[in-house]
């Protein structure tokens, strides 16, 4: 028997246990030892904790501009004028933007596709953003600080689904006329960006190579 299904488990207690086990990677045993972990440890780093999950759900918005998470939109990446915004780096989540701007290697904007094309989960480039995308490149003032889009590099984890989706993007950018570069396979096949330190992620951005 669980500590959930325990009859000596406060319903307050019960109901933490259930929210933290909805949390990826996180099982039975795993939500029990956090649980009490928080039950045990200072009351002022517990709220606090509480305060910062309540903040990111009040707080945290979309970038109207590249899709990234963000407290305000558009973006500060969007807004910084020092950007280079004719270059968008295209990605699939927002925690791949952030491993790669952790290299301090890209000073362009990106492009937060929030998935990738994979028909045997169902998901269509109808579902990512790749509309927002064209709009941007076929329209300046949808691009950061108004920008017209040069240039465009894939980003996507090099794997079957990432590959496939680039692909579908390279033949809809080129027929706009746009260069189509992706990162270089410094990242190992099959990988994942969110996976890669920062020197493989710096070498893959400087390395780049174009689609053919």
């Amino acid at each position: 028997m669980s500590l959930r299904d325990s009859k000596g488990t406060p319903e307050s207690v019960r109901a933490l246990l259930d929210g933290l086990a909805r949390l990826p990677g996180i099982g039975k045993r795993s939500a029990e030892r956090i649980a009490f972990f928080l039950i045990k440890d200072e009351k002022e780093s517990a709220l606090e904790l509480s305060q910062a999950i309540a903040d990111i759900k009040h707080r945290v918005v979309c970038c109207d501009v590249c899709n990234n998470i963000a407290d305000s939109a558009p973006c500060l990446i969007c807004q910084d004028t020092q950007r280079d915004g004719s270059v968008v780096l295209v990605v699939e989540q927002p925690r791949d933007l952030i491993h790669l701007e952790a290299t301090g290697m890209y000073r362009g904007v990106y492009h937060v596709l929030t998935g990738r094309i994979d028909p045997l989960a169902g998901i269509e480039a109808t579902d990512l953003t790749v509309d927002a995308l064209l709009e941007r490149v076929d329209n300046p003032e949808k691009n950061a600080c108004g920008i017209q889009v040069n240039e465009v590099i894939l980003g996507l984890n090099p794997n079957l689904e990432g590959d496939s989706t680039s692909l579908y993007l390279a033949s809809q950018l080129a027929a706009r006329g746009i260069k189509v570069t992706r990162l270089a396979r410094g990242l190992p096949s099959g990988s994942q960006i969110e996976y890669a330190n920062t020197q493989v992620l710096a070498d893959a951005i400087a390395g780049r190579q174009g689609m053919d």
